[in-house]
């Protein structure tokens, strides 16, 4: 088995890690009978991968809202001024 190390910065970057799915695609793979395995593989990914796939966007979501929280909240703009409406007049002979 070959291992490997992997920094993770942020909970999120964490959690997708944790949640990879190497190991059920693998297993998948290797359970499949002949002929199978990309029926087999497609169904854990879109099973489990479609899960897999909420949570890590979920997760994101919420820090990126944790952040914006954490921050304030932006100054909202300033209204426009009201139209004068349109200052030249037509042009004669249109």
């Amino acid at each position: 088995m070959e291992r490997f190390t992997v920094e993770v910065q942020t909970p999120l970057q964490r959690l997708i890690v944790e949640l990879a799915l190497a190991k059920e695609l693998e297993q998948a793979a290797d359970a499949a009978p002949e002929g199978q395995v990309l029926d087999r593989c497609e169904w854990v990914a879109l099973g489990p991968g479609r899960e897999f796939l909420r949570q890590a966007l979920t997760a994101a979501l919420e820090q990126q809202a944790q952040a914006v929280e954490k921050k304030g909240r932006p100054a909202d703009a300033a209204p426009a001024a009201p139209s004068a409406g349109t200052r030249a007049g037509r042009p004669a002979g249109s």
